[in-house]
């Protein structure tokens, strides 16, 4: 009687190398040729270390406008101040302010615009504006027929959920989602909730450019500070 002996070799698994959704880039290319394109960026806006708006442009992506969140598409406005309109002095492009009195585009602000792209960094804390303004951005691609393409970032909050869920009751620019304080989704998840659930009054037409590589449980290190005032994890952890 043979005995038949079997080895089994354990390979062990690579850990694929974390991407994220502006860095994906034969996703969303294609879908920009010919067409017009505002972007919604600030510090934290990169691709493979250059910021979005540059990237963009070397790629022949036809970049007409920029839009403005709180601190400015450079990141360099206090937390509050008002955002002025005006040109980006390194690519000659018009600036128009979302933060202040007017926080939603509109139809004269998205002319000669097909596609807006919305690439910010987010903390994962209700009552960061970011993804109030987002809100605004989804609601005027719906009223205007435009398509909102979101390059997704990881939440370093992503493994965690807590505090109440706001009551609708105080919704404001602080808080405009019926969400817990932290609410665990990346920014991407959080855009295809606000459509799925109908928190805007439009119908926008939305894609995202998903992460890859990327693990909820994993520990995210922000490599740019999202905001003036939050320059670490810790202060990201406190803010919440």
């Amino acid at each position: 009687m043979k005995t038949i002996l079997l080895v089994l070799i354990l390979i062990p698994s690579v850990a694929q190398a974390l991407q994220v959704g502006a860095e994906r880039t034969s996703l969303y290319l294609p879908l920009l040729e010919g067409k017009n394109v505002a972007l919604v960026v600030n510090q934290t806006s990169r691709v493979n270390g250059s910021h979005t708006i540059d990237y963009l442009i070397s790629k022949k992506v036809k970049v007409n406008k920029l839009f403005a969140l709180e601190h400015g598409i450079r990141g360099d406005y206090d937390a509050g101040e008002d955002v002025a309109n005006g040109i980006d002095v390194r690519t000659g492009l018009p600036v128009i302010s979302l933060y202040g009195n007017n926080k939603k585009p509109k139809k004269e602000d998205l002319q000669n615009v097909d596609t807006i792209i919305f690439d910010i960094q987010d903390v994962g804390v209700r009552f960061y504006t970011y993804i109030s303004s987002l809100s605004y951005i989804l609601d005027a691609c719906g009223d205007f027929h435009k398509t909102c393409i979101i390059f997704d970032r990881p939440n370093p909050l992503a493994n965690q959920i807590a505090g109440p869920v706001l009551d609708l009751s105080q919704q404001s620019f602080l808080g405009m989602y019926p969400i817990p304080v932290v609410y665990g989704l990346t920014i991407g998840e959080l855009a295809k909730m606000i459509v799925r659930e109908s928190w805007v009054k439009s119908n926008p037409t939305l894609k995202v450019i998903e992460l890859e590589g990327w693990n909820r449980s994993d520990l995210y290190k922000l490599p740019i500070k999202p905001s003036p005032n939050l320059p670490t994890m810790n202060s990201i952890k406190w803010y919440s």
